[in-house]
């Protein structure tokens, strides 16, 4: 296996008319990481993977694998690895035509075709499904193919678009494993397309999340989801309960209303915050205490997702442990939360 890259991005734009679809984009991929990029339809995630690829061609900025400038390059000449949401399988081939065909593109020796089929056949778990044609697989095993094909040729960098969009949720989960278990015994450089937040934590070293055009962070699955960088970010990633105030003396800020948080992060006073709690973070404390009426309880098998609507016309999200009786609609429940379980940010 060839040694994975690392990957650059230089202030890279992309527009489609009036739209700017990658807003001077800079990014670095390091070698044999998984990054992931998240972010909403529409965020400019897929016309960035397009731009690594060569299928889109920047209209400013560069692209550089190992430093070498490759954004002038045809895909062809790119060495990277691609899986597709659709597969993109031949139909009229068989799963081992399907994987050879890249390496038959390269005028690699047929004994070494073999050989290299093989092997990558039996990492995906497909050994002797050699002779099948595509319509015979489950979409799980077309996806397989369509994974051993982006491989087969040892690329310097993989690049997967969404690629489990079309599978049910358990053997989505299942793939997601498969995929982080493959790329970490190839220590191969990855960016891996995605909307699903769950699936980014899941698979991720990093996460860069987008929006409009832009990164809005980059960080580990941890920082990312306990604490974004935005309001964005923390709406985005998980469920949230993210309020607005300002910050006063002594770790305090005040939320609309007047009611008032204890936090642990010492901000300015005077400076306009975002507060985020998470709703599994709620326990029941009586510091920084919530107490409403229950809107909505949902039995979720490990936990109770409540929502509560306080006096003060606060709607908040709790997820308790699931034990006892799931509390009856019409109820009131009290919980709180530890000031350093609140993530300020700035706004």
């Amino acid at each position: 296996m060839a040694p994975s890259a690392e990957l650059r991005l230089e202030s890279v734009f992309r527009r489609f008319g009036e739209v700017r679809a990658l807003d001077g984009v800079s990014l670095a991929v390091e070698s044999g990481e998984l990054l992931t990029i998240l972010g909403p339809s529409g965020s400019g995630k897929t016309t960035l993977l397009k731009v690594v690829a060569g299928f889109e061609k920047p209209d400013g900025g560069r692209v550089l694998v190992d430093g070498q400038d490759i954004t002038s390059l045809p895909p062809a000449k790119r060495d990277i690895g691609m899986v597709f949401q659709n597969y993109a399988l031949f139909p009229h081939l068989t799963v081992r035509q399907n994987v050879a065909f890249p390496l038959e593109m390269r005028n690699v020796a047929r004994p070494e075709i073999d050989k290299r089929v093989g092997e990558t056949l039996a990492l995906v778990e497909l050994a002797g499904y050699d002779e099948r044609l595509p319509r015979q697989l489950s979409g799980g095993q077309q996806q397989r193919v369509a994974l051993a094909r982006a491989i087969v040729f040892n690329p310097r960098l993989l690049l997967l678009d969404e690629p489990f969009g079309a599978l049910d949720r358990k053997l989505r989960e299942t793939m997601q494993l498969e995929v982080r278990r493959l790329q970490r015994r190839l220590a191969l450089t990855t960016i891996f397309i995605t909307h699903d937040q769950e699936e980014a934590l899941v698979l991720s070293d990093r996460i860069a999340v987008m929006n409009k055009g832009t990164i809005q962070q980059i960080a580990t699955t941890t920082e990312i989801y306990e604490r974004p960088a935005s309001g964005f970010v923390a709406d985005f990633v998980g469920e949230s309960n993210i309020f607005y105030g300002t910050a006063g003396a002594d770790g305090v800020v005040t939320l609309a209303g007047g009611r008032t948080l204890n936090v642990a992060r010492k901000v300015p006073a005077g400076k306009n915050v975002g507060v985020l709690v998470r709703p599994e973070r709620f326990s029941n404390t009586a510091i920084n205490a919530f107490e409403g009426e229950v809107i909505e309880a949902v039995y979720l098998g490990s936990s109770f997702k409540i929502r509560l609507k306080t006096a003060d016309d606060f709607a908040v999200i709790v997820r308790l442990p699931a034990r006892g009786k799931l509390p009856a609609v019409g109820g009131r429940v009290s919980v709180g939360i530890e000031p350093d379980e609140i993530h300020v940010f700035d706004v």
